[in-house]
């Protein structure tokens, strides 16, 4: 998302969002994060902006339960895409978040009368992937971390299947630089590649991660999710 005099409760805004994905990935509140955000504030440019921040991640329940969202979220889903589209000359990383949502409510929201569904728009170029240093590729990769998704393709899960051992470094390098955010996300596209090295200790590496950043509930969300997609609770 791009936007210019951002509020300077938005962060805050964004974290109550992540803490009720975390909450619903756990099984311990199944309300929708963003209705109970409308139940107290109101659905205003800032919790649009919220929810643009957040991502595809906001339904990440809804994907790895396979249940429906609420028709109050997803209809936010939407106007925040609305509210908010990549710039022609956006960087990367958002115009992928941005065909990461649109994705998701593709996937997610009610087909039309006729039974079709509307299109996802083409992949933006993530060519430049496969020739990043592996630094550059762990960072990349911890911001997209919305596209690590069981059962989901595109051109960025596909350079991250390819280099398995260079994410493996950037999980262990972020760690060591307490970057526990970027930790998070790598250790989420870990979950779910093969050839990671076994003597990473991916799954001590998260309760680590957890451990020195959890109460950041955005690193929460992407340790949860790890967590989520190992433990195979998607049908």
């Amino acid at each position: 998302m791009e936007q210019s005099g951002t509020s300077p409760l938005l962060p805050g805004t964004v974290q109550d969002l992540a803490a009720g994905v975390v909450s619903a990935l756990r099984g311990g509140d199944h309300a929708p994060p963003v209705v109970r955000t409308v139940a107290d504030d109101g659905a205003d440019r800032l919790l649009l902006a919220a929810v643009r921040v957040t991502g595809a991640d906001l339904l990440l329940p809804n994907v790895l339960l396979r249940t429906a969202p609420h028709e109050t979220e997803l209809a936010l889903f939407r106007r925040a895409l609305e509210a908010f589209p990549p710039r022609a000359d956006s960087a990367p990383a958002i115009r992928w978040s941005h065909w990461a949502m649109i994705r998701t409510l593709r996937r997610l929201e009610p087909p039309a009368p006729d039974g079709r569904r509307g299109d996802t728009p083409p992949e933006p170029d993530a060519s430049r992937l496969d020739a990043a240093p592996w630094q550059v590729l762990t960072r990349q990769l911890a911001v997209l971390a919305a596209l690590a998704v069981p059962g989901e393709e595109c051109a960025v899960t596909r350079a991250a299947r390819r280099r398995p051992v260079d994410v493996s470094r950037g999980f262990v390098r972020a760690v060591r630089r307490r970057d526990w955010q970027q930790a998070a996300g790598a250790g989420r596209w870990l979950t779910l590649l093969d050839g990671v090295p076994t003597t990473l200790g991916l799954e001590a590496g998260l309760d680590f991660v957890e451990l020195m950043g959890g109460t950041d509930p955005r690193v929460a969300l992407q340790v949860q999710a790890a967590r989520s997609i190992r433990a195979g609770v998607f049908v």
